[in-house]
């Protein structure tokens, strides 16, 4: 794979081989996220874990102290009143049977997170196999599944991120913006790692943070010094 220029250039502003703490490692992302747009900060853990255990899964869900930086379209499946107060709290699209035939149908997916209530579960089932390969299928774990619909509509809005491991045992997760500057960034990021460290299976055996990478969209990764 060839890198341009700039890549080169920042992967010349520091040591490749060195774990940073977050605050050298966040000051080396911002210097080199040399995008013309607002490039996204993304944090990347390989976990000491084995992903095809069932007792050592490791995701969960938390609103980052500032957000992602990105607004998120949400999708709300329900009825009635349910419906309504979805509408009410900020929803950017509500229905059922409609909406469900629109992503069978018309391949349509312009939300980021689906919410349903229970009760429409097995409705939503139905589409299970196209919204499960996108991480869209609602879920009472991530708060997706529930009565609530304002509250997990409030969340999603105010910056709810979910974590969760894939096949490589690795979770890749945004943690904001270039812009939100160095402060907002290490606390969105020290947000994010208590949550991976509390989640840590009693399963697990060995070393469980075995590396942690903090990379821009178009820059280099940067080794972070884990933490436990």
């Amino acid at each position: 794979m060839k890198y341009g220029k700039k890549y080169q250039d920042s992967v010349k502003a520091f040591d490749l081989s060195k774990q940073y703490d977050a605050n050298e490692a966040v000051s080396i992302i911002l210097e080199t996220a040399k995008a013309k747009f607002d490039e996204t900060i993304e944090l990347h853990v390989r976990l000491g874990v084995d992903p095809r255990q069932a007792d050592q899964q490791v995701r969960g869900v938390l609103v980052l102290p500032h957000g992602t930086g990105k607004t998120k379209r949400v999708l709300v499946i329900a009825k009635g009143a349910k419906a309504d107060a979805a509408q009410a709290a900020g929803a950017d699209y509500v229905g059922a049977e409609e909406l469900i035939a629109k992503i069978q149908n018309e391949n349509w997916f312009d939300f980021d997170v689906m919410i349903t209530t229970p009760d429409m579960m097995g409705m939503v089932g139905r589409i299970g196999r196209i919204l499960g390969p996108k991480g869209l299928m609602p879920n009472p774990k991530s708060g997706t599944v529930t009565m609530d619909v304002e509250k997990a509509i409030a969340e999603v809005k105010a910056g709810k991120v979910e974590y969760r491991l894939d096949k490589t045992a690795i979770i890749h997760c945004p943690i904001g913006k270039k812009s939100f500057g160095k402060e907002k960034l290490v606390e969105n990021y020290t947000a994010l790692m208590d949550a991976i460290v509390k989640a840590k299976p009693a399963a697990a055996k060995g070393t469980y943070l075995k590396s942690v990478t903090l990379a821009s969209t178009m820059g280099p990764g940067v080794k972070v010094l884990p933490k436990l």
